[in-house]
């Protein structure tokens, strides 16, 4: 299994494997999975700046992916970033996840980035596992913030550091391989 840059020629597929997240779990608060118009979309968002990574076979089959987007809106956030891996339902537990965040978050760290923040509907212990096993670490929990599948449920948030904070701070840089 490798890691390479998501294009906008894998929304189709990277739909296909956030689906079942959306439909079949509480794992995402989404109640619609977004189609591929929405995904590229959603890829195209980010600038360059965002990096989207696919985690491929041998075979170049798409079997996970994993993301980092803007944090919060306003400009003094602009050093953190929300990160976020899914990984089709057949291929969980293979690694695909951990190889995806390894990647991801060194990427992070090379852009300058300060902070990821990852959004975890509790309970989900293989979630948490994941971004512990990645430097992440409980940093607070949203009580019943939202609802889904006829029950409420709580969001954990886990930090975990990237580059080191700077006074003043660096901005953050898109990176010409991504």
């Amino acid at each position: 299994m490798k890691v390479r840059a998501a294009t906008p020629d894998d929304a189709a597929v990277i739909a296909s494997i956030y689906a079942p997240y959306v439909t079949g779990s509480s794992v995402s608060f989404e109640t619609v999975p977004p189609d591929e118009a929405e995904m590229r979309s959603r890829m195209a968002m980010g600038d360059g700046l965002y990096p989207w990574f696919v985690a491929v076979e041998e075979d170049e089959v798409i079997v996970a992916y994993a993301y980092a987007t803007r944090f919060r809106p306003r400009p003094a956030y602009r050093y953190a970033v929300e990160t976020s891996v899914y990984v089709a339902p057949e291929h969980v537990g293979r690694g695909a996840g951990g190889l995806l965040y390894d990647v991801l978050l060194r990427t992070l760290d090379k852009q300058r980035f300060t902070q990821a923040i990852a959004a975890i509907t509790l309970p989900n212990d293989a979630s948490v596992r994941l971004h512990e096993a990645f430097g992440f670490g409980p940093a607070g929990v949203y009580r019943q913030v939202g609802y889904k599948g006829g029950r409420w449920m709580d969001v954990g948030l886990w930090q975990r550091a990237l580059a080191p904070a700077t006074n003043p701070p660096t901005e953050p840089i898109k990176l010409p391989e991504l």
